[in-house]
């Protein structure tokens, strides 16, 4: 089963570096990795051809967008259009995932399900203190690093942080009483599905805009799976300037719309058509 990873990011060439080389340590490579740029400057270009060069037997894509603003769905569409994998994986850019996250993905992967997984969020500081060889080096998923950084207070964090033996931890995720939300930085489905509902919304900016194309798959009879406690996967910390909360509160009215409805396709995503096509 041929996968891609789609990593999305904006102007943060640090934390995008930092995430490719957690990408590189991965024992399951995807066959692609596709940059969901939203818009970023020479910067990120410079770190993405450089990752492709220090790493030739990866094979990367930097798929790219004017800035207009906040459009991540736009371009994550761009981006799963151009791939061609049966499966496709999701992460920021902001984010580095654990030696085995795309292998789990992978060995949990059903055309009726999509993974939905969780953050172990850094603070401004630990964030600040992240080096290439805290990554590398797999330190960055160490308990105890974490506990020294203050990623892990909360029982829930420490479950996520690997805690658990994965049998232990794989059962427990699936009776864990969270909603199965789609999480936009941690998420994996067939590329079929996906297609199926048009992909994401592009009129829906940031604030909920991963969990309307989640209601969707659901409305389409997929059911989200968690993977909150055998995936791993590091948040690195960052202003948010594109916050808006008049869009936050429309893209609620959108989510209520979407869930209340049961309509699985959105004419704002991959293809602009207001039907899908017989």
């Amino acid at each position: 089963m041929r996968c891609d990873l789609i990593i999305s990011t904006y102007n943060n060439p640090r934390a995008l570096a930092l995430t490719l080389l957690s990408v590189a340590n991965q024992t399951r490579t995807p066959e692609t990795v596709l940059i969901a740029d939203d818009g970023s400057g020479k910067e990120t270009a410079q770190v993405v051809e450089a990752f492709g060069q220090a790493h030739p037997h990866i094979h990367v894509r930097h798929i790219w967008h004017e800035d207009r603003g906040f459009e991540k769905n736009a371009i994550l569409n761009k981006a799963i259009a151009a791939s061609d994998a049966d499966y496709l994986v999701f992460i920021d850019g902001d984010c580095l995932i654990h030696p085995r996250f795309v292998a789990r993905h992978l060995q949990l992967a059903h055309p009726k399900r999509f993974m939905s997984g969780s953050l172990l969020r850094l603070n401004a500081d630990a964030t600040a203190g992240v080096t290439e060889g805290d990554v590398t080096n797999g330190q960055v998923f160490d308990r105890a690093w974490l506990r020294r950084n203050g990623t892990t207070k909360r029982f829930s964090a420490r479950l996520k942080a690997g805690a658990l033996p994965q049998s232990v931890a794989s059962l427990l995720e699936v009776i864990y009483p969270v909603r199965r939300n789609w999480c936009g930085a941690n998420a994996s489905a067939f590329r079929d599905a996906i297609l199926a509902v048009n992909g994401m919304n592009e009129t829906m900016k940031y604030g909920g805009e991963d969990k309307e194309f989640g209601l969707r798959l659901m409305n389409a009879g997929l059911k989200g799976r968690h993977i909150r406690f055998t995936a791993p996967l590091v948040h690195l910390d960052h202003p948010r300037g594109y916050r808006d909360e008049a869009q936050i509160a429309e893209n609620r009215a959108k989510l209520a719309e979407t869930r209340n409805s049961g309509r699985t396709w959105t004419p704002d995503g991959i293809s602009k058509d207001a039907l899908p096509v017989a």
